[in-house]
């Protein structure tokens, strides 16, 4: 059970804090609402207190579980990514990833895409879901390490880029 003012993470929105604990009569019915404001996008979410768990409503990961998955982050830059599968199968995969309540599998989704761009550039749809992911990873690092969202992402996005191409000999 959650209360008023406490950080909880909502799959695919990201940090959000609970505001109150709402009671409204539906369809004859009392039913408890969460009313969680989500911090990236302001948008006000109604989760009924008896389904939050199933929707994956959560506390914030643990910090020394947060400083494992930035960590490997930072460590697995130099992998390479098998992307033989389609693009229709891996955007569904990949969506239906982002929606996990486990930060671990978001940042995974995060990584791959940022390797898969290292070795050719990124369709749209592959942007709009690493910016996706990259705001729910860098939003819940930063919100439970203390840390600057923008200084993760700026760290990933450097650490994850192209290899500079070699310089060609100058006669």
């Amino acid at each position: 059970m959650f209360t008023s003012d406490d950080l909880v993470v909502y799959p695919a929105q990201g940090v959000g804090k609970i505001e109150r604990v709402d009671s409204q009569v539906i369809g004859g019915v009392a039913c408890e609402f969460y009313i969680v404001r989500i911090q990236a996008n302001n948008v006000t979410l109604m989760v009924p207190v008896n389904n939050a768990a199933h929707v994956g409503l959560r506390r914030l990961t643990p910090a020394d579980h947060a400083q494992a998955i930035l960590d490997a982050l930072r460590a697995d830059t130099g992998k390479t990514i098998y992307t033989g599968q389609n693009w229709n199968r891996r955007f569904r995969e990949y969506s239906d990833r982002l929606k996990s309540p486990d930060l671990a599998v978001v940042a995974g989704v995060l990584r791959e895409l940022l390797l898969i761009g290292r070795g050719k550039e990124l369709s749209f749809g592959e942007r709009r879901l690493q910016e996706q992911a990259m705001s729910l990873v860098t939003g819940e690092l930063a919100q439970v390490l203390d840390l600057s969202a923008d200084a993760i992402r700026d760290e990933l996005l450097e650490i994850y880029a192209p290899p500079a191409l070699p310089e060609a000999a100058s006669h």
